[in-house]
């Protein structure tokens, strides 16, 4: 069940992340829910693209600890 949750939560921190980060390379305006960071555009675009990273890794893991315990086919 630990492994379901932390997968969900990764699946969301990489879509939420994925999504300010193209509407960040659109719109360099466009600050985002991570918009309370300093430095501007390159501060932003290193945070989403780190944020976006940790998902993947997070759901990558998450899933193959479940695939070891028989959770997943």
């Amino acid at each position: 069940m630990k492994y379901d949750i932390l997968q969900i939560l990764g699946a969301v921190l990489m879509c939420f992340s994925a999504q300010g980060l193209i509407r960040l390379l659109i719109d360099h305006d466009y600050n985002g829910f991570l918009g309370w960071i300093p430095g501007g555009f390159p501060a932003l675009l290193t945070a989403y693209t780190v944020a976006f990273a940790a998902g993947v890794l997070l759901t990558s893991w998450s899933h193959t600890r479940a695939k070891a315990l028989g959770r997943r086919s």
